[in-house]
């Protein structure tokens, strides 16, 4: 898939979820009523040999965050859909990358009960030396920074996606090394 309409998305169906990521119904992404903490998404970083991450900036045509820092890979886990099949989707989908050709792992999962980001999150690392060839329907452009340099810019005021501040931190500590 070479990108997502606008349709598509508020077509998509996602999971509701209890305190206890446990599924308890459905809701449209377009319905107004939909809390992101009720729901389930998957966020990767790209991570090179040199500990840089890969981090891309949405594109401006995007509805949430236009133009801002995001997390090198991410969405919403659809209905139906475990956390592992929507990486593996939105890994294709986004920065046109098939799993099965790279080394990655799980890094952490969060509650929004108990962390305070937005909803429920797996967080996967993807490593890889070569920058990825994204979907320009949903990046852009991104580039390769140390996390230090990720949270030296969300804290100089460069506009970035909720999370990404706090997924960086909690995955990668607050070091400010390599800026």
């Amino acid at each position: 898939m070479r990108g997502v309409g606008l349709s598509m998305v508020s077509d998509e169906l996602l999971d509701l979820v209890n305190e206890k990521d446990e599924v308890i119904g459905q809701i449209s992404r377009a319905d107004p009523a939909l809390r992101w903490k009720d729901v389930r998404v998957v966020n990767a970083f790209i991570r090179n040999q040199r500990g840089q991450l890969w981090i891309p900036r949405r594109s401006p045509s995007k509805s949430l965050f236009p133009g801002a820092l995001d997390v090198s890979v991410g969405g919403a886990v659809q209905s139906g859909e475990t956390y592992l099949e929507a990486l593996r989707r939105e890994s294709a989908e986004e920065v046109r990358l098939n799993l099965s050709t790279v080394q990655w792992h799980e890094l952490a999962a969060f509650s929004p009960y108990q962390t305070g980001l937005s909803s429920f999150v797996r967080v996967y690392e993807i490593c890889t030396d070569t920058a990825p060839d994204f979907n320009p329907a949903d990046i852009a452009g991104g580039e390769w920074l140390t996390p230090g340099q990720v949270l030296s810019q969300i804290a100089a005021g460069a506009a970035a996606k909720e999370d990404l501040a706090e997924l960086v931190r909690r995955c990668y500590g607050s070091v400010t090394d390599g800026l």
